[in-house]
């Protein structure tokens, strides 16, 4: 029979190795996903025809036709929803000392927790506004292709987006809690995993991902003006051999 203190050890380190998991999944696949995903819906600012690269960048995505689905559950939603729920566990086991001491490390640590618990509600309205997973419960707004095959990937998300004065600011709220999230996940994570150790590449790691998250915050900012702003009274395009075509739609 086991020693008390083995016991401990054992889960102290199966703690640590799902810590190290939980970070791993937040920065990959995750994080990555989530950069493709802003810089992708930043492609409506484009010039050109209105939504058109849009339009041809979720073609690309969506080229993976049956293997699209498992794609997405596998590397996407299993890891979100595995660091969403470990996230949530370690907000409620912890406690910060923010309040009482007001140090830089003690703010950064509240805000990382804050940041998720919205970037969790707003990805949970996301997917059900956007994904298909939402439309048997009245969401799915997101349609890549309409009648006669128009192009309606950037429509159907702008009309989501205007439907209502209240979505675009919970669209900035949640983008920007994301993006946070993630910039101040991958510098605690730099140094969690023992590669920036000196304060001095502390600082510099820093700002290089205060810059990259302020990189990130333009894109999906530009990306929901966009689309705020995005004439949803002009006909789709006719997407012909895999290109958005506007004239050859009819009205």
């Amino acid at each position: 029979m086991a020693h008390p203190t083995e016991s401990v050890s054992l889960q102290d380190k199966n703690y640590f190795l799902v810590r190290r998991l939980h970070s791993l999944l937040g920065l990959v696949p995750v994080g990555a996903f989530l950069c493709v995903h802003l810089l992708t819906n930043a492609t409506i600012l484009a010039p050109g025809e209105a939504g058109g690269e849009f339009q041809k960048s979720i073609e690309r995505i969506h080229a993976l036709g049956p293997l699209l689905v498992p794609v997405e559950v596998v590397f996407i939603f299993l890891p979100l929803l595995f660091h969403s729920l470990l996230g949530f566990q370690i907000v409620f086991n912890s406690q910060s000392n923010a309040q009482q001491y007001r140090y830089g490390s003690n703010l950064r640590y509240t805000a990382q927790r804050t940041t998720g618990i919205l970037a969790f509600l707003f990805i949970f309205y996301h997917i059900w506004q956007m994904h298909w997973f939402g439309k048997p419960v009245g969401g799915g707004a997101f349609e890549l292709h309409g009648a006669a095959g128009a192009a309606t990937g950037a429509m159907t998300t702008a009309v989501a987006i205007q439907q209502a004065w209240w979505i675009a600011p919970v669209y900035a709220i949640g983008v920007l809690s994301c993006v946070f999230h993630l910039a101040n996940g991958l510098w605690t994570s730099l140094i969690t995993w023992g590669i920036t150790i000196r304060p001095e590449s502390q600082r510099v790691a820093g700002y290089v991902c205060a810059a990259f998250g302020l990189v990130l915050a333009i894109a999906g900012m530009g990306a929901l003006s966009g689309f705020r702003t995005f004439d949803v009274k002009s006909p789709p395009p006719v997407v012909t051999d895999g290109h958005a075509d506007v004239t050859s739609h009819g009205h």
